[in-house]
């Protein structure tokens, strides 16, 4: 009998992969949505950074922090989540939680970030609204994710996007792949040895998790039944992505 094949294959790390930039509205969304994925990538050695549209001053809490107060605690919580699957570079831009557009200047400030780190990928959110659950729609998310996509292309690579950039020394970069969340999967990554590293990373969002006790599993199932509904064997927990080619 032959062996059943999943329906999107896994990635296989190749050694041109050396740099990757994650670029997401809030903190705690690389987390919730690919921090194993990023602990695969960091355990292969590739060097991930961060960036962050905002430093969610509008999180979802009940404190009665300012919003500075609230940001500066979830750029550290967010830091520390960073620490726990290998990144050390992080990049706020620190715009206004729950503002985010697609506007020409944040384009131009997640350009400057590819130009300054370029990177052989870009990992960002699904700009478009999922009908079936939308509190995965967040109007920051899509944002974030139009404006990174929009970035990639064309903005990063042309010199004429943006001419200040390049009076600032930073050079066009053409992105070689785009990796996007929540959109139409065309590739997984396994990242069942790097389950607990993800978990470790949320938690140390405890302005935002600190009350679920039911955390690690939620995100188990998650991954599990991401697994199963693309055909991995039982066991498997993944990540999943549309990949995306830029060159």
């Amino acid at each position: 009998m032959s062996k059943k094949k999943s329906a999107i294959p896994l990635f296989e790390y190749k050694p041109e992969l050396k740099k990757a930039l994650v670029v997401v509205a809030h903190p705690d969304d690389i987390d919730f949505g690919c921090a194993g994925t990023v602990a695969t990538l960091t355990s292969h050695g590739v060097e991930v950074v961060y960036c962050l549209v905002t430093s969610g001053d509008a999180g979802g809490d009940a404190s009665t922090h300012t919003k500075e107060e609230r940001a500066a605690i979830r750029e550290t919580e967010q830091t520390a989540a960073a620490r726990e699957v290998g990144v050390s570079t992080l990049e706020f831009l620190r715009y206004a939680d729950g503002t985010v557009e697609p506007t020409l200047g944040l384009r131009k400030d997640i350009a400057r970030v590819i130009r300054k780190h370029q990177p052989d990928l870009v990992i960002t959110q699904n700009p478009e609204r999922n009908w079936e659950r939308i509190y995965g729609s967040h109007p920051d998310h899509m944002a974030a994710g139009e404006a990174t996509v929009r970035a990639v292309y064309p903005d990063a690579r042309n010199p004429h996007s943006y001419p200040e950039l390049l009076e600032e020394g930073y050079q066009p970069h053409t992105v070689p792949e785009l990796w996007i969340t929540g959109l139409a999967p065309t590739m997984a990554v396994d990242i069942t040895a790097n389950f607990d590293r993800k978990i470790a990373a949320l938690r140390q969002h405890e302005s935002q998790v600190g009350h679920r006790e039911d955390l690690r599993d939620m995100m188990k199932d998650w991954a599990k039944n991401t697994a199963k509904s693309f055909g991995f064997k039982k066991g498997t927990l993944v990540e999943a992505f549309k990949v995306v080619n830029t060159k």
